[in-house]
């Protein structure tokens, strides 16, 4: 008989996860600017063929389950799709991408799977322990991977022939070496305990009965928000039932439509994968860029650029969230109290006004007037006066906060 546990956490089965959490053990070591770490999706592109007849479980007992899923090999197929409602990534990644005068490397993890924070990709991926990783983005003729084997992540793009090498154990702050990329989420597993443990009494954590996933049995789990006026409608985990290991994470938003992150495997085995799997030299006449190049020449005046400018957020009179929960606003000052640019001001390029004006909408309220700029889960209201107000929640629950700040 299929679960249908609708018991409700109170943040105890979430302290749960969070106490009982073990090191990542499904993730590739790169760093990603904060929207994809958030919002990187892992469909699963299989047909439905019936839900399973399982055990009763419940959510508390599912929970425990995830935590103590100790699966240290996979390898695996994935699909990437993340509808957020904000352009491709692929043609604004360069835009923001930093100046290095040509130093910067199209290998270098970073701008690249920034790309897989829109769109729909195809992903293998491979993991044997904390230590080994490989993560691969297929192409049309073309593959782009990371590799983590030891103190060495390799980053390799067919398409241009290039490769971009960090050494992990370099020190922060020390000419010529660099931190190898940060860790961040990579599969259902990190999305699933990252939505865990932000649960607590204003969400409801319920079994939502089984289903097949890559050809396993899972149970799904179901998270939802209590409140009203949060973007995030739910989010389903399917849950395997053997291991406990995430096979797949849904994201849906409160408007209804399509999920805006779904997370899951097309194909997954628990085999030790090959140790050719991690294995990687650069192919002849590839170029080859070692990490601590990059703060050389004019990688340098770009770091110290960037070094000014992260100074000047100083200046910040500090964050304030109102609200809790799903409900969560973030208030920020811009330092200056500047807002907008007035239109035709010729403060920025035509192009960027056209973005900004059509990715925006004029409000008001106590607080006195300004522009939302939404995306299918994150919306931000800037005011004529220089505040910025942040949260995963509707239009009219953003005014109320700012109008609450007032």
């Amino acid at each position: 008989m299929a679960p249908n546990d609708s018991a409700e956490t109170n943040g105890e089965a979430t302290g749960t996860v969070v106490g009982r959490r073990k090191a990542a053990r499904y993730i590739v070591p790169f760093a990603v600017a904060g929207v994809a770490a958030a919002t990187i999706g892992l469909v699963p592109a299989l047909a439905d063929s019936g839900d399973p007849e399982l055990p009763d479980i419940t959510a508390q007992e599912l929970i425990e389950k995830i935590a103590a899923s100790d699966e240290e090999q996979l390898s695996g197929t994935l699909k990437v799709s993340t509808d957020l409602g904000i352009p491709a990534f692929g043609g604004l990644a360069g835009s923001f991408a930093p100046e290095t005068g040509g130093s910067e490397s199209s290998a270098a993890p970073d701008a690249k799977l920034m790309e897989l924070a829109s769109g729909t990709h195809t992903l293998r991926v491979a993991v044997d322990g904390p230590d080994k990783q490989r993560l691969s983005i297929l192409g049309e003729g073309s593959e782009y991977s990371v590799v983590h084997n030891g103190d060495d992540v390799w980053g390799y793009d067919s398409e241009s022939n290039e490769v971009y090498h960090a050494r992990s154990d370099a020190q922060p702050g020390k000419t010529g070496e660099r931190k190898a990329p940060k860790e961040v989420p990579a599969t259902p597993k990190e999305l699933a305990e990252e939505a865990l443990a932000a649960a607590g009494d204003t969400t409801s954590v319920t079994v939502d009965g089984t289903a097949q996933v890559a050809g396993r049995d899972a149970y799904k789990l179901l998270i939802k928000p209590k409140q009203s006026g949060s973007t995030i409608g739910s989010v389903t985990v399917a849950v395997d039932a053997s291991t406990g290991v995430p096979l797949k994470f849904t994201l849906a938003p409160s408007s209804g439509g399509k999920a805006a992150v779904d997370a899951g495997f097309t194909k997954v085995d628990f085999a030790k994968p090959a140790a050719s799997s991690f294995s990687f030299t650069p192919p002849n006449g590839a170029k080859v860029t070692e990490a601590d190049e990059l703060k050389d020449g004019a990688g340098k005046d770009a770091a110290d650029k960037a070094h000014k400018e992260l100074g000047a957020l100083e200046d910040f009179k500090g964050l304030n969230v109102i609200g809790e929960g799903w409900n969560a606003v973030a208030e920020i000052e811009i330092p200056g109290g500047a807002g907008l640019p007035a239109q035709g001001s010729g403060d920025v390029p035509a192009q960027a006004q056209q973005f900004l004006d059509a990715l925006g909408d004029k409000v008001t309220g106590d607080f006195g007037s300004g522009t939302v700029f939404k995306t299918r889960l994150v919306n931000a209201l800037l005011t004529d006066d220089g505040k910025v107000y942040v949260g995963a929640v509707t239009q009219d629950t953003l005014v109320k906060a700012a109008d609450t700040a007032e």
